[in-house]
């Protein structure tokens, strides 16, 4: 297992809410987060076989920006 972690443009819990079905619905996610405290608003992806690509597209598929760390 693997931890991806994201740099990305959400602002507040209401986005945090507004990408969690999208990563609900990733294959090989155990656990995700995201440190709305960092400048960076990182997302943290605890991950058995969902690639950094894949979890990009579903951040985007919200509407917001992500990249790899």
């Amino acid at each position: 297992m693997s931890t991806l972690k994201f740099k990305t443009n959400l602002k507040c819990a209401g986005c945090m809410y507004a990408i969690k079905p999208f990563m609900e619905e990733l294959k090989g996610v155990e656990k995700w987060d995201v440190d709305l405290n960092d400048s960076d608003k990182t997302v943290n992806v605890k991950t058995s076989s969902t690639s950094a690509e894949e979890i990009i597209e579903a951040i985007q598929r919200a509407g917001y920006k992500a990249k790899l760390k």
